[in-house]
C-alpha cells in the first residue's frame, strides 16, 4: 500500500515537472524590426546660357563680322547626366565673296560658321525648312551644379556681298537636352558613346512630345 502510495507521488510529480515543463516552452523570447526603404526620385534639369551674348550689339551686321555668343549648359538638377546642343543655321540662296575679296557663284549658303570646342562630338547633321541642323553630345558627364564648356565661343556672319539681304532678320535657334546618365541601358564604352546611345533612345521615347528632339 505505501509503495503503491509512493508510487502515485512520483507520477504526481512527474506531471507538475511535466506541467511547468510544458509551460515553460510557451514563453517565447520576441522581437521585430521593420527596414522603412524610402526612395527619393531623382531629378533632371538644366539651364541653356549665354554668358556673352548681347543681341543689342548685333542688329546691323556687317559681312564677316565675329559674333559672341557662347551656348553653354548648366546641370540645376540632382543627377549626373548627359546633355546635348543642336544648333540651326539658316540658309540662303547667295552670292558671298572669298577671303580674298574673289566672287562666287550663287549657291546656297550657311549665314553663319562656328568652331565647336573639342569637348563636344558632333553626331548628326541634316538640313529641314531652309536652316542646317547640327547636333553635339558633350563627352563628360555633367554632375550637379556644373557648367560645360561653351559648344562654341562665336559666330562669323557670311561675307555676304551686299544688297541681298539688307535688312533681313536671322535666328540661329540653340536647343539644350540633358538624360540622367543611369539605366540608360547603354552602360559600355566611352562617355560619349554612352551619351549617344541615350540619345537615340530619348528620341524614340519622346517622339511627338513636348520637348522632343528636331525630325529629320
Amino acid at each position: 500500500m505505501l509503495k503503491k502510495q509512493n508510487l502515485i507521488k512520483w507520477i504526481f510529480a512527474a506531471v507538475i515537472i511535466g506541467c511547468i515543463c510544458i509551460g515553460g516552452t510557451l514563453a517565447y523570447l520576441t522581437d521585430y524590426d521593420v527596414a522603412a526603404n524610402e526612395f527619393t526620385v531623382g531629378k533632371v534639369d538644366i539651364e541653356l546660357n549665354e554668358p556673352n551674348w548681347k543681341p543689342e550689339d548685333y542688329k546691323n551686321l556687317l559681312p564677316s563680322q565675329e559674333i559672341k555668343k557662347d551656348p553653354c549648359i548648366t546641370n540645376t538638377g540632382k543627377n549626373d547626366a548627359y546633355v546635348y546642343m543642336e544648333v540651326a543655321v539658316p540658309i540662303q540662296k547667295l552670292i558671298v565673296a572669298d577671303a580674298a575679296g574673289i566672287r562666287k557663284p550663287s549657291a546656297d549658303t550657311k549665314l553663319f560658321e562656328y568652331k565647336p570646342s573639342e569637348e563636344w562630338k558632333l553626331m548628326d547633321n541634316f538640313t529641314k525648312d531652309g536652316k542646317h541642323v547640327n547636333r553635339y553630345a558633350y563627352t563628360k558627364i555633367l554632375k550637379p551644379g556644373e557648367t560645360s564648356t561653351p559648344l562654341f565661343r562665336e559666330m562669323t556672319f557670311a561675307n555676304v556681298i551686299e544688297g541681298q539681304v539688307d535688312g533681313k532678320t536671322f535666328s540661329v535657334p540653340v536647343r539644350a537636352y540633358a538624360i540622367q546618365t543611369g539605366s540608360t541601358g547603354g552602360d559600355k564604352g566611352s562617355v560619349t558613346e554612352q551619351a549617344i546611345h541615350a540619345f537615340q533612345m530619348y528620341q524614340n521615347q519622346n517622339k511627338g512630345q513636348e520637348g522632343a528632339v528636331t525630325e529629320k
